[in-house]
């Protein structure tokens, strides 16, 4: 039998690489029987994940087009410049000869904006942006202007779908858990169910409750109607502005809520049964053995279901794209959707490429900081 000396000096190179030099003969074959077991996934994932977004982040710097007989030019951080320009101006009411504010129609009267961002020489950093948002302060305007109001509103709706649907999709997943997570006849019936759409297709998923809310014979229409006597007027989901997004919410809770549901009863089915007996014993209550026993025992748990749907939620895609195309008036804009429409559609590879690069940095900060807020504190 060979000694790990041996072994060692007679292991080609990227063999002695890998495994540690100290470690006895039986733990180096372990260690080398791991290595070669994640090799495919490995590839895998080098190949279709690790080379491209290599590849895209190189382009995003360039002005590649999907299809142009034009070689690709060095850009710098031109296309994330434009992407990510944000100014905030401030318009000063127009006055009359003697210095007092004119009013039309019960209202102050501003200069018109495009005298300021369409070549004007006294402000070159504003030329070529457009208004996003404006409020009133005191008697002047201020306006936050942008070089790419349709992006900036994408990654608005991108945030805010995430900042809903993680601890809303989490809460009813952890609910639904503890619920299933008892020793009740036919209890498998109701987790299979639970389950149920998240094996379903989120094209499939995305049409039916497409037809659900639909604002004219829409299931939910009808059924809200039935309830209120006939009183509920119909709402064109989809197609209202205010309640688009909402609504894709709603299904994409609906559809992912059993995945998650089904992790957080793998953390409760690893928390001894003799922790909550001891509870029992104490005098604690249900709320106590949940706070005291159930939570500290789900920390992992709750650190991986976080940051999955972190990262589930702000690549939300197909929802999109199926069912309001990015509107209306891009209400349902997401990053992913306007990565692929200016890569694929608008042939833009450059742009679509910087919109990858940004959102893959906004994940990483984000899911380092969920880590950092729910680390283990001694």
């Amino acid at each position: 039998m060979l000694t790990a000396a041996e072994a060692r000096k007679n292991a080609p190179l990227w063999v002695r690489l890998l495994l540690p030099k100290d470690a006895p003969l039986y733990q180096r074959n372990d260690a080398l029987f791991g290595w070669l077991m994640a090799f495919p996934a490995l590839l895998i994932l080098t190949v279709f994940l690790v080379i491209p977004f290599l590849m895209a982040f190189v382009v995003s710097f360039t002005n590649q087009r999907l299809i142009s007989p034009n070689p690709a030019e060095w850009m710098g951080l031109r296309n994330f410049e434009r992407l990510l320009s944000v100014r905030a101006f401030t318009l000063e009411p127009e006055r009359d000869d003697s210095g007092a504010i004119v009013y039309q129609d019960g209202g102050i009267v501003y200069p018109r904006l495009r005298n300021f961002t369409r070549k004007n020489p006294n402000y070159p950093e504003l030329d070529g942006l457009r208004e996003f948002t404006s409020w009133q302060s005191g008697d002047n305007r201020t306006v936050i202007l942008v070089a790419d109001v349709v992006f900036l509103r994408a990654l608005i709706n991108t945030l805010v779908f995430a900042s809903v649907i993680a601890p809303l999709q989490g809460g009813l997943a952890l609910l639904l858990a503890l619920l299933l997570n008892q020793a009740l006849p036919f209890i498998n019936v109701f987790r299979a169910i639970y389950f149920a759409p998240v094996v379903v297709s989120m094209v499939v998923v995305s049409l039916l409750w497409r037809f659900i809310y639909d604002g004219n014979n829409g299931l939910l229409n009808n059924l809200l109607g039935i309830l209120s006597f006939g009183s509920f007027q119909p709402v064109d989901w989809l197609g209202n502005p205010y309640t688009a997004l909402p609504a894709i919410m709603a299904m994409s809770v609906w559809q992912a809520v059993g995945f998650h549901m089904v992790i957080w009863l793998a953390g409760l089915q690893t928390i001894p049964a003799s922790l909550y007996e001891a509870a029992s014993l104490d005098g604690a209550g249900g709320w106590q053995k949940f706070r005291f026993v159930t939570w500290p025992g789900l920390r992992n748990t709750a650190v991986l279901v976080l940051i999955v749907i972190t990262i589930q939620a702000m690549g939300f895609f197909v929802q999109v794209d199926v069912m309001t195309r990015g509107g209306p008036l891009d209400a349902t804009q997401s990053v992913v959707y306007q990565a692929v429409q200016r890569g694929y559609d608008k042939q833009d590879i450059a742009e679509g490429s910087a919109i990858s690069v940004i959102l893959f940095a906004i994940v990483f900060v984000i899911s380092m900081t969920q880590r950092y807020l729910t680390r283990e504190r001694r």
